[in-house]
């Protein structure tokens, strides 16, 4: 396989998880996903800005996610987002510290 056939196959890999986890799965929150996956929506938002900045595109964290959504967080959160017990709060702390670290979520 070519280097341009496997970023066009990796590619849609990522839209198809996008799509899934934005139009068929807004049910899973995002604190089940970092919780049992080690990361979340916000996380591929922050996966997606980090890598237009490597190529020099300017991006913050909002600009990201509001396009990873395909709505600004507000939106989100008053549409899909549930409240999360204290177990699962707890359960992201450590979740987060292992795999996202210093960064913000």
């Amino acid at each position: 396989m070519d280097a341009q056939t496997q970023i066009e196959i990796e590619a849609a890999a990522f839209r198809t998880l996008r799509e899934h986890l934005m139009e068929k799965r807004t049910d899973v929150q995002n604190i089940d996903l970092m919780n049992m996956a080690g990361f979340c929506r916000n996380c591929l938002a922050r996966w997606y800005q980090e890598a237009a900045n490597e190529r020099g595109i300017e991006m913050d964290k909002m600009q990201a996610r509001e396009l990873y959504y395909g709505m600004t967080m507000d939106e989100w959160k008053s549409t899909y987002q549930t409240d999360a017990s204290p177990e699962k709060q707890a359960a992201f702390k450590v979740a987060f510290a292992e795999n996202v670290g210093d960064a913000k979520g």
